[in-house]
């Protein structure tokens, strides 16, 4: 499961010689891939026989690869991790999460946030962004009257700037925002030059109860199939046919759906 932003990932891999027995190596090094192309080596510290830890201070968001490399014996072993933004943009809190799928542990709390997690790219790609984030994008266009934004709907232009070397760039009080279309002109009704890169705000102040109610279907559905076969199969485990799981077999049921219809400018928009 993914780490928080700040938190210490415990990275952990086995030394085996050839025969496949746990075995103390002269030199075990680990090397972390980062996002941003750099990597970091923490020390590698055994405890029992061939069995080797490193602790790392995560530092940026987004995948990392991890590989281990021990000689005498030779031995190597490769795996990744994730690492979450600061800025949360699940759809729904933990505690929330935990009340509606009656869970009163929190042995399952990392599982739970990944499918909250999974939840919110499901209904944000039938209603655009839900929590409220900063989008940066490129359009290319080098002659237009207005500019179409890939994700909203859009709340607030921070900066639109010219990309090429001398190219305009635009204060975004001489803008106009159509938010809901996310359809961005001059208020003078002029020409904007491109390319631009144009940052802004994108989200919902308010989410309203079709929203949040598609959302606790959807995490709902996709906990109670998440260990059981893609399509329904009678008498087995949660899939007894003396109880009816309405959508059973698709990742959102329809009624989560017939739910976002109000809010939907169609699938993808995010």
């Amino acid at each position: 499961m993914p780490f928080d932003l700040g938190a210490t990932a415990r990275l952990s891999a086995e030394c085996r010689d050839p025969d496949g027995t746990p075995a103390t190596a002269t030199t075990a090094a680990v090397t972390i891939g980062l996002p941003d192309g750099t990597t970091a080596s923490p020390a590698a510290v055994e405890g029992d026989t061939g069995e080797y830890t490193a602790d790392y201070v995560t530092a940026q968001a987004g995948r990392h690869t991890v590989r281990w490399v021990f000689t005498n014996p030779a031995h190597a072993y490769t795996d990744v991790f994730d690492v979450r933004p600061a800025a949360s943009t699940a759809i729904m809190s933990l505690a929330e999460a935990k009340r509606h799928l009656t869970m009163v542990t929190d042995d399952d709390d990392d599982e739970v946030r990944h499918w909250v997690d999974a939840t919110t790219r499901c209904v944000e790609y039938f209603v655009g962004p839900v929590v409220v984030r900063t989008v940066t994008e490129r359009h290319a266009a080098a002659c237009v009257s207005c500019i179409a934004l890939r994700q909203r709907p859009a709340l607030e232009l921070v900066s639109v700037a010219g990309v090429l070397s001398g190219g305009t760039s635009y204060e975004p009080d001489t803008l106009s925002l159509d938010g809901e279309a996310g359809i961005v002109s001059l208020l003078s009704g002029g020409t904007l030059r491109g390319p631009l890169d144009v940052t802004y705000t994108a989200g919902r102040r308010i989410v309203t109860a079709n929203i949040s109610g598609a959302a606790r279907i959807i995490l709902q559905h996709l906990w109670r199939t998440r260990q059981g076969p893609g399509r329904p199969q009678l008498g087995v485990g949660d899939f007894d046919p003396t109880e009816v799981i309405p959508g059973l077999g698709y990742a959102i049921p329809h009624r989560a759906v017939q739910l976002l219809n109000p809010d939907s400018a169609g699938p993808g928009v995010a």
